[in-house]
């Protein structure tokens, strides 16, 4: 089975807005075994919607739609649809109901602009009855569409709970489809490929996929079958391979993020942490919070920029600053041990660099990074050299950072400094 993506919105088209919906849909449908065979983005004029649209229905097995779907007077996907298809629009009393629903709460009138958005093409389905997300459905010529909303949350939600589940009710013989995403960090791309050279055909008739999502590395492992247990067994058996192929470099496997992985680390073995930032400003503590119950094992972190805070708040060594300078190893260990002892946690995380783009010198160039970690027996230290603008040395830091910690729970070795 075969489908395609139409995304909609000018802001697509002029490149204002990154057009992430179509990526997510697109690994959705791959996964449950579905094809996609054609992604279009379409900016909000009525003749090239439609002609998609018509085109679409005449050489596919189903379409999603997404953008347009809103109260704007530039979201025009729904009389668009209806004009191109020759189906009049009608008021839908429930989705109506719903909208009234949703400006009550939020305190405000029906307006015409609101009420369009009850107004479907003929034979048109809800997605969402109860309301989470707007969206609709309709069978054309026995191809089945799906208008979905733009904004990436409520598209998902649609995707997952809606779409993806009814199209594999709908279509039968569809082979069953395992995939299994493993996330790397430490490892460039090119490296990666070079490792997996030696492992060529012995992944018997499992696909691998490469992609960079910076600073991390993802693979996918996807198989197709005729039975779900022997797809998972082969799943797993080439997963262990792979594992054992690259080691410690992989940090979580499907949606799990560094942070969780730290999280659920530090919570198997009862120990606390509190971070020290300088280059980093805070974006270690921002991700660790990210993670619900992260209270339970994250105590506080303090961004000390300034050579003054680091003195007044950590108690490093004016001594040492003036005699090391306030990105070195030094510096590190008297940050990351005046977190601890101050927030008195088992663990201190401390980070110092240069982020640039200036700032840097011969000795120190931009990118230099020293991350230390103290325990209650000894502190770690170490020296990196990031590449990339300030914004890529700032994600490096802090990812390198939260590894260590990562590491240092599992009994794995560090990442290699310069």
């Amino acid at each position: 089975m075969h489908g395609e993506i139409i995304t909609i919105g000018n802001e697509l088209t002029s490149g204002r807005t990154v057009d992430l919906d179509s990526c997510y849909a697109a690994r959705r449908l791959t996964a449950a075994g579905l094809r996609v065979t054609r992604i279009v983005s379409v900016g909000d004029d009525y003749e090239l919607v439609s002609k998609v649209l018509k085109k679409a229905v005449e050489r596919s097995s189903f379409v999603i739609v997404t953008g347009g779907l809103g109260s704007t007077e530039d979201d025009m996907t729904t009389a668009i649809v209806s004009k191109s298809l020759k189906r009049p629009l009608c008021l839908d009393q429930q989705l109506l109901e719903k909208i009234k629903t949703y400006a009550k709460a939020r305190k405000i009138g029906i307006t015409p602009s609101l009420e369009k958005m009850a107004w479907l093409p003929e034979g048109a389905r809800m997605l969402s009855p109860d309301g989470r997300a707007c969206g609709f459905s309709l069978v054309e010529r026995e191809v089945r569409l799906y208008f979905l909303p733009g904004v990436p949350d409520q598209m998902r939600y649609l995707m997952d709970e809606v779409v993806v589940p009814e199209i594999l009710s709908l279509y039968k013989g569809i082979p069953v489809t395992g995939q299994r995403v493993l996330k790397l960090y430490g490892l460039s791309e090119p490296e990666i490929v070079e490792i997996f050279k030696e492992y060529q055909g012995k992944g018997g008739d499992v696909d691998f996929g490469f992609y960079p999502h910076f600073p991390e590395n993802h693979i996918t492992i996807t198989l197709k079958g005729a039975e779900e247990l022997k797809v998972k067994k082969e799943l797993d058996r080439v997963e262990k391979e792979v594992r054992q192929l690259l080691g410690a470099y992989i940090f979580a496997t499907g949606n799990r993020t560094m942070e969780e992985m730290v999280g659920l680390f530090l919570i198997e073995k009862g120990l606390t942490l509190s971070v020290a930032e300088s280059c980093t400003g805070g974006l270690i503590g921002h991700r660790l919070t990210s993670v619900p119950g992260s209270s339970g094992y994250f105590q506080g972190g303090v961004v000390v920029y300034s050579n003054r805070s680091k003195v007044d708040l950590l108690h490093v060594q004016q001594e040492t600053l003036d005699r090391y300078g306030a990105v070195s190893d030094e510096t590190a260990r008297e940050m990351a041990r005046g977190v601890r002892d101050r927030m008195k946690t088992d663990l201190g995380l401390a980070v110092t660099g240069i982020a640039g783009p200036e700032g840097g010198s011969e000795e120190k160039p931009v990118g230099t990074v020293h991350i230390g970690l103290a325990t209650d027996k000894q502190i770690f230290l170490r020296k990196y050299r990031f590449w990339g603008d300030r914004h890529k040395v700032k994600l490096n830091g802090t990812m390198m950072a939260l590894d260590w910690i990562r590491r240092f729970l599992n009994g794995d070795p560090f990442l290699p400094g310069v």
